[in-house]
């Protein structure tokens, strides 16, 4: 192999000062400063990148960095004049909320509660600042040591902003990955509404009306809508799956892929490549899986003859594919045989969802598979709400096969089809 890949690489800096393989993806940087947007939120499927993205935009921006050699080279750093008025220019806040989830709601705020903690000892200097406001400090003492009150940790990080505020003299930019993993978690053990409540003060405190805020980017799988977690937000933007804008930096192009088959001397799998983990369209562009095609290539360099593996079935669960086969509201077996047969089906889409209210429609679960991957247009050129779907590859269908032939395994009466083989026989 002529390159070195770094399969799993989440953050940035990392992989770029290891030398691992990074496809550029530096120019989102440019177009979100010039979206001029309060808070976007880009919302994708698991293991196309959020994570990565983010862990780029904290570098860039972060102003306890100097990022300029991990930049060196790529696309973003070619326009001097840009990187001059915002690289390292403004303090950063950055918190993922992946691992904020737990069976039981204590378990789960408990979490929350460590992640913030994990915050204020990352900034752990501003308690010491005299420049901060004394009760901030003070607050700011007992949320790492998980002693804070429930107000204080729905204001939490309004209250870091605002002290970092004070001690850089520049307002903050906020990052939250994975916002809504605590509300999916969850609505999978029967808490949604008092986990909903603690994310929504937590939100709204720090992107509604807030003087410290310079801009915020949010990513997850689903767009939150009806449950007023971002009512109120000034110039909020949302990107999901159905939109043009930043659809090329979510996920491989096929000349990104190209280009990393010819840098690993591995162009012979490209055709395979296409087949298992190609066909997802966004907005209007086609793109790869890139957990997929990393994964791939770093392990074909053992073989002369890889066979493609199935790695996204195993990055998370598949619970949802089950869960639509098994309501019995909808009729959705013949949909499914024609999607499993290469088939396209005809569906309206929409990317404003809740975790609370997935089953009341049919077009809503066909949504969540469409947001989250399972499913994609048939055509980029397809516009409005109502689309023709399909699988996208053969990763997928393997994942929809396995799952309805285990939901049948599950249900079927094996007393009744041992009757019915018998009568046939005889």
């Amino acid at each position: 192999m002529a390159i070195k890949l770094a399969v799993g690489g989440e953050f940035f800096d990392p992989l770029r000062e290891s030398g691992s393989y990074y496809v550029d993806k530096t120019g989102l940087i440019r177009d979100l400063v010039a979206a001029n947007n309060t808070v976007s939120l880009f919302t994708r499927p698991r293991r196309f990148g959020k994570t990565l993205t983010m862990s780029m935009i904290h570098s860039f921006f972060d102003i306890t960095r100097d990022s300029r050699e991990v930049f060196k080279g790529l696309d973003v750093a070619a326009h001097e004049d840009f990187c001059k008025a915002w690289m390292n220019q403004y303090p950063v806040v950055f918190i993922t909320l992946k691992d904020a989830e737990g069976a039981t709601f204590d378990l789960a705020y408990s979490m929350l509660k460590s992640t913030i903690s994990d915050v204020c000892i990352r900034f752990s200097d501003l308690g010491n600042s005299e420049k901060t406001n004394i009760k901030d400090r003070l607050t700011f003492d007992r949320l790492p040591a998980k002693t804070a009150s429930e107000e204080e940790v729905r204001k939490s990080l309004v209250t870091i902003m605002r002290m970092m505020q004070a001690v850089y003299g520049k307002p903050v930019i906020l990052l939250i990955d994975e916002y809504d993993v605590p509300l999916a978690k969850a609505r999978d053990h029967g808490f949604y509404p008092q986990m909903l409540d603690v994310i929504r003060g937590l939100l709204s405190t720090s992107l509604k009306s807030n003087d410290y805020l310079k801009f915020a980017v949010i990513t997850g799988c689903l767009r939150i809508a009806k449950e007023s977690i971002f009512t109120g937000v000034n110039n909020f933007k949302s990107y999901s799956v159905v939109d043009e804008a930043f659809s090329q930096y979510f996920g491989f192009t096929e000349k990104e892929v190209n280009d990393l088959l010819a840098a690993a001397n591995e162009t012979q799998y490209a055709e395979t490549i296409r087949e298992w983990y190609d066909g997802y369209i966004f907005g209007n562009t086609r793109v790869y899986c890139p957990w997929d095609v990393v994964n791939f290539v770093a392990d074909a360099k053992y073989s002369e003859h890889f066979e493609p593996k199935n790695y996204w079935k195993n990055s998370s669960g598949n619970g949802i594919i089950r869960e639509f086969a098994e309501d019995e509201r909808f009729q959705v077996a013949d949909k499914f045989e024609t999607l499993l047969n290469g088939g396209m089906i005809t569906q309206t889409v929409s990317d404003a969802l809740t975790y609370e209210t997935l089953q009341l429609t049919e077009d809503n679960l066909w949504s969540v598979l469409v947001m989250t991957g399972y499913l994609t247009k048939s055509d980029p050129g397809q516009t409005g709400n109502t689309v023709a779907l399909k699988i996208p590859n053969r990763e997928i269908s393997a994942i929809f096969e396995e799952t309805v032939m285990s939901l049948f395994a599950d249900t079927v009466d094996t007393g009744k089809v041992r009757s019915l083989t018998e009568a046939l026989w005889n």
